[in-house]
């Protein structure tokens, strides 16, 4: 413990170097270095190096310098994991844009109201998304001719006519503590999602914070199926990789048997997964008919993974399970397990990364929770977090940016937490109202707004429940109009008609009246102690 009413890292300072997140990445590649393999490509076996990645991403950053991109410009990226993500995620930001990354999943409706927060005035993706990439750029006027389609299409430029130009990489200045690189959208501790604004130093600094505590080397082969689009992709998997020179496996969508087939054939070592892979990792009979022997650890992130299933997954697998925090407004790490720390459970969240702050704060009284009972551990009190991870704020939205972020730069996390003796934390419950869905942010007010679009819903309020296999989903309290005749299966495929697959309302009740505060607050609390009662 640091100073009073303040928790620090274990770990001493790092240094956070004031350079662009391509500077830093891409900056100090040596001879050795150039000549590895960054990125494979499972689909057709082919190899990039450092070199040929580098190069593209500098063609790439000159072909939008030369069509206008600068400093200021947003474009929007809509593109599953394959390699050409890297390309132009960080050709873009090369260029001086800042990009904002959008979850493939996303019908177009989803897809225009991000592009049109974000004031995206450019869109890249990949042909299978065109109907809904074009759909979305009509609606918010980017033209045909920035839509940029990774592998071509129409009507379009495409990645490799882009590059095949070799304009000359264009000279931008930026500060990188002010510059926004990334507007990842997050729904935060509530409400609908906004932009999170993180600079490049957010981004540089969550890299070397997790250099310290990530065991990961050069020699390692990543596999890459959790989407770069979510910040977790984008820091851990991307970013973290690239500046170790590791190598990385690409998989567009999660399938198990090509997830075990893909460590196989490429003798993956290094795996970053949510919890519902740990859950087939721990059960699934297949498991057992594939040579996973190379992976020597696993990382979850996302969403709370159970002791139970990560110490399965672990011994069944023989490889190491641990468990980190974050969120997207932090970059997102914030908290891991070291994989050399024995003594930390892996049903924790594990340590402060380094430069790192923390406080509990006692839900009811505000107060600060510093005492460590007999026990070892604190009392219960919600996690607030300070460090150069955390996001500068929400785009253009100045009362929820100072609703989680205070005077004092401490991001207020909405998550409960304790502390133990031996310097790690525990997430023990969550006071925001946000859904986790596979590690997806589902936010009930989203799902409430488009269900009281419904001519026969006159009220309506959504929380998360737990299903059969423990995983939370979306169920819907719903006051039907009277005589509409309203079944559950006519809101479940209303729902499921306008949202992403992710945030399909998988529950219905029907009830007379949603409980709600004086001031007009949905009382969450009342409906879960009601399906409590059920249950």
């Amino acid at each position: 413990m640091g100073a009073p009413n303040v928790f620090t890292s274990p770990y001493p300072d790092v240094e956070i170097p004031e350079l662009s997140i391509y500077d830093y990445l891409f900056g100090s590649l040596d001879d050795d270095d150039l000549a590895r393999v960054a990125l494979i490509d499972p689909s057709s076996g082919t190899e990039t190096t450092y070199r040929a990645l580098r190069g593209q991403i500098d063609a790439f950053a000159g072909a939008l310098a030369a069509r206008g991109v600068d400093v200021g410009t947003v474009l929007g990226l809509l593109c599953p994991n394959v390699p050409a993500f890297a390309t132009v995620m960080h050709g873009a930001l090369r260029a001086g844009a800042t990009v904002t990354t959008i979850n493939s999943l996303y019908t177009a409706g989803e897809i225009e109201k991000q592009l049109r927060d974000a004031g995206a005035t450019w869109l890249v993706t990949v042909s299978p998304f065109l109907p809904q990439a074009t759909a979305a750029a009509e609606a918010v006027g980017i033209p045909a001719d920035r839509v940029i389609v990774i592998d071509g299409a129409e009507g379009h430029p495409s990645l490799g006519q882009l590059i095949g130009e070799q304009n000359a990489t264009p000279a931008v200045s930026f500060d990188p503590a002010e510059h926004i690189a990334v507007l990842p959208y997050s729904s935060g501790t509530t409400g609908i999602p906004k932009g999170v604004m993180l600079t490049h130093r957010n981004l540089v600094a969550n890299v070397q914070q997790c250099r310290a505590s990530l065991d990961l080397e050069a020699s390692d082969r990543v596999l890459a199926v959790l989407p770069f689009f979510h910040i977790y992709g984008l820091t851990v998997l991307l970013n973290l990789a690239l500046r170790q020179r590791a190598s990385l496996v690409t998989m567009p969508k999660f399938d198990l048997v090509e997830f075990l087939s893909n460590i196989q054939r490429f003798k993956c070592t290094y795996l970053y997964i949510a919890p519902p892979i740990a859950v087939a990792l721990a059960k699934h009979p297949i498991v057992d008919q594939y040579d996973i022997s190379t992976v020597h650890t696993v990382f979850s992130g996302a969403a709370p993974l159970d002791a139970e299933t990560a110490e399965a997954a672990g011994h069944r697998i023989h490889a190491h399970v641990l468990q980190g925090y974050g969120m997207t407004e932090s970059s997102p790490v914030s908290h891991a397990i070291p994989v050399e720390a024995t003594d930390i459970p892996v049903s924790s969240v594990g340590r402060l990364l380094p430069n790192m702050q923390a406080k509990i704060v006692d839900l009811e009284t505000g107060e600060e929770i510093t005492e460590i009972g007999p026990d070892g551990v604190t009392e219960r009190g919600e996690l607030w977090m300070r460090g150069p991870n955390i996001m500068l704020g929400y785009l253009n939205k100045p009362e929820a940016t100072a609703d989680t972020l205070d005077a004092d730069g401490f991001l207020h996390t909405g998550d409960v937490a304790v502390y133990h003796e031996g310097d790690y934390f525990s997430i023990v419950d969550r006071a925001k109202e946000l859904i986790k869905y596979h590690g997806y942010q589902i936010a009930p007010a989203e799902l409430e707004a488009l269900l009281l679009s419904h001519p026969k819903v006159m009220d309506a309020a959504v929380i998360g429940v737990l299903d059969d296999e423990k995983q939370e989903v979306p169920k819907a309290f719903v006051v039907a109009r009277p005589d509409s005749g309203l079944t559950a299966e006519e809101v479940m495929a209303f729902v499921a008609d306008n949202v992403a697959p992710h945030k399909k309302v998988r529950r219905v009740e029907f009830i007379d009246q949603i409980p709600k505060s004086t001031a007009g607050k949905i009382l969450r609390k009342d409906l879960r102690a009601r399906e409590a009662a059920v249950a």
